[in-house]
């Protein structure tokens, strides 16, 4: 049997230390990949495969005009006389707005400015209940979803077997403000349907194709916010956060500064005759059947400095091509320009703070029968 042996484990001394050499590093080598690499397929740029690609949407310039045409609502710049500011507003006013400037503070921040609104919005309308009744019985929606589906102008099929047809042209919105209140009275008419004749609407000859819109087909349909057996049927306040794409910030890096207002208008409009269409198609009209009183609601939009106010007077769904030919009456939205809340923030303390935006939103808040 052979003898085991050991071989030491002790370095003989004529070897230098470790210290005093060098080790070289070798790159580890590239391992080639398992799967087999990504190609499109033989029919990537086929016809039909073309025709089944969504493209990105390209930023609309000026689409307040085209949506004018689309609702056919004539915007007038200011608010109604009512919202007219008065210097020392009411008791009622300046006790509800001292709370506003804390919250403010700790939502500067563009990610806090959502849960800023709606704490806002909770807020004051439970404060200002004692002073509007119709807050004692209202609904406050929280992210709600809002449709609205009408018919406008016609259209001439391109292909088919039903090429070369005319069929009304369908728009469809699906809207989602931050929050909304609803209440179960009808809020009053700015002015009659006579006094809505004499307004002008943009008139757009282009096709809708035109603009930059996303076109799919929809599951179309009518929705306030609320079910049919809900009472608060009614709407009075919609607010509505700035995008991150129409950022004023943004808008100027990208040197579309005077696309600020223009989309705050559009946002607006769209927003509202879709929330005012929808209550007029809830208690029983529609395009053969127009409205026989007008229908109102309000928005507010922010970005959290800035607020923009609106006000939205709905006097004919009857929008078809059918029905709109003897049909004088239009729909009208008034609106501000953006407002500065406050200029900056520092050490905690608000800078130049704006007191009749303050004033302003509490007015649109006690808008009441």
């Amino acid at each position: 049997m052979a003898a085991r042996t050991r071989l030491p484990l002790l370095f003989p001394k004529n070897l230098p230390p470790f210290r005093n050499q060098r080790l070289a590093h070798t790159e580890a080598a590239v391992k080639e990949p398992a799967y087999p690499p990504i190609i499109p397929s033989l029919t990537a740029k086929s016809k039909s495969a073309r025709g089944r690609q969504v493209d990105e949407q390209t930023f609309a310039r000026n689409a307040d005009t085209w949506y004018q045409h689309f609702t056919k609502t004539a915007y007038i710049p200011g608010l109604p006389e009512k919202y007219t500011l008065s210097p020392g507003g009411r008791p009622g006013e300046r006790r509800s707005s001292r709370p506003l400037l804390r919250p403010q503070c700790r939502g500067k921040q563009e990610q806090t400015v959502g849960p800023f609104l709606r704490n806002l919005v909770t807020g004051l309308s439970f404060s200002l209940a004692k002073y509007n009744p119709l807050f004692l019985s209202s609904s406050l929606d929280i992210d709600p979803n809002v449709h609205f589906y009408w018919r406008r102008g016609q259209t001439i099929i391109p292909k088919g077997h039903r090429r070369g047809r005319q069929e009304p042209t369908r728009f469809q919105i699906d809207d989602r403000p931050n929050s909304q209140i609803r209440i179960t009275e009808q809020l009053p008419q700015f002015i009659s349907l006579e006094d809505s004749y004499a307004a002008e609407v943009q008139e757009v000859t282009l096709s809708p194709s035109v603009m930059p819109l996303f076109r799919r087909q929809y599951d179309n349909n009518m929705f306030t916010g609320a079910k049919l057996p809900d009472p608060a049927c009614y709407g009075h306040t919609q607010f509505h956060l700035v995008p991150d794409r129409y950022h004023r910030d943004r808008m100027a890096r990208l040197q579309q500064s005077d696309q600020v207002e223009v989309f705050l208008r559009a946002n607006a409009l769209t927003s509202l005759f879709a929330w005012t269409g929808a209550q007029a198609m809830y208690q029983g009209f529609w395009n053969h059947e127009d409205v026989t009183r007008p229908f109102v609601s309000q928005a507010v939009i922010t970005d959290g400095k800035f607020f923009s106010f609106f006000c939205y007077q709905l006097n004919t769904v009857a929008l078809s091509v059918e029905t709109d030919a003897n049909n004088p009456r239009k729909n009208l939205l008034w609106g501000t320009e953006s407002l500065r809340l406050y200029d900056s923030v520092q050490d905690g303390e608000v800078v130049g703070l704006n007191d009749d935006v303050l004033k302003l939103l509490v007015q649109f808040l006690m808008n009441k029968q």
